[in-house]
């Protein structure tokens, strides 16, 4: 018994509509691949131009082909002047400025996670009065950006270097402590910087955080609420573990932001104070003696520690981000 063909179909059984099915997915495909390539480059320029600047040992960036190399080690002149020549750094201290980095952004993040947790704990679990009014007055204040703050907070910085004269002036009661300590946080220190930074550590890193805590049960409290635990136990010891992802990516994010940031370090702090961003910065200021090639090596150097975190901390960072986008 013969069959009849298909009204439509081919005599190798497949279907004018599956043909056209699959010439729309490979046209699919083949756009997907042109964005993405041309994503990749435009991330990737800035890398290879940076790149290629810090192994040209011309010290410039006229060019994306590097010059004729008569022996291998120049390839890696502009590190070697940077981090090893005495010369240069007698005038460039290349590791006073990575020490000042890694204090500033690591004191920074311990206590900005601390700070933030803490709040993002009260707003998710305690109901107070002006709570609601609290949270969007923190969202609000994000919204302006730290520029503007600038002048006020240069000026904060000042009056208290002035403090450790004035209040035995004003308070004579009060003389007999030493309040030099306050030096520490005035202008051009390093504590002064890590105070302003802890001043805009909240804002949204709180809401962040707070949706994460809104997605763990109550039970747990109510639990050990029971049980007779404080609410600083049921913090501390039972909900504090649960949040390591966002605490993750709070953490990250506080590090870099203060690792590289330039602004605000560059207007308070000043000479052996300077932090990596602003120490680099001079290679590039000078209108007749930039030397391109050390600033590019430095900005590969500075770029290890924030790639290193990102690769450790990669799979806690997508859970934060993530949980806490809904409330369950």
């Amino acid at each position: 018994m013969s069959s009849t063909p298909v009204h439509g179909a081919k005599e190798d059984g497949t279907s004018s509509g599956m043909i056209r099915s699959s010439q729309e997915v490979a046209v699919a495909n083949i756009i997907r691949i042109v964005v993405i390539t041309i994503a990749l480059i435009f991330a990737l320029f800035p890398v290879i131009f940076v790149t290629l600047s810090a192994f040209n040992p011309q010290g410039t960036i006229s060019t994306f082909s590097l010059p004729e190399i008569e022996k291998p080690s120049d390839l890696t002149q502009n590190f070697y002047d940077l981090m090893f020549d005495e010369d240069n750094l007698a005038i460039n201290p290349f590791w006073l400025w990575l020490r000042n980095s890694f204090v500033v952004a690591i004191t920074s993040t311990i206590l900005s996670v601390l700070i933030t947790a803490l709040s993002a704990y009260s707003f998710s679990r305690f109901r107070f009065w002006g709570r609601r009014q609290l949270l969007l007055g923190i969202l609000l204040i994000q919204v302006f950006p730290n520029l503007l703050a600038m002048i006020a907070l240069y000026l904060i910085l000042q009056q208290i270097g002035t403090l450790p004269d004035e209040i035995p002036r004003i308070f004579p009661f009060l003389a007999w402590i030493d309040w030099s300590f306050l030096n520490l946080f005035s202008l051009n220190s390093l504590g002064g910087l890590i105070l302003v930074y802890l001043g805009g550590a909240m804002g949204i890193n709180t809401w962040l955080m707070k949706g994460f805590f809104d997605s763990i049960p109550r039970d747990i409290d109510e639990s050990a609420l029971v049980d007779g635990a404080t609410h600083w136990q049921i913090f501390w010891l039972l909900i504090f573990p649960l949040v390591r992802p966002i605490l993750a990516v709070v953490g990250v994010l506080s590090f870099v932001g203060t690792f590289n940031e330039f602004v605000l370090a560059s207007i308070l702090l000043s000479d052996s104070n300077e932090t990596l961003m602003v120490g680099l910065f001079g290679f590039i200021n000078d209108q007749f003696d930039r030397n391109w090639g050390m600033f590019s090596a430095g900005a590969l150097v500075s770029a290890v520690p924030v790639v290193v975190i990102y690769i450790a901390l990669q799979d806690q960072i997508v859970g934060g981000l993530t949980a806490g986008s809904v409330k369950g």
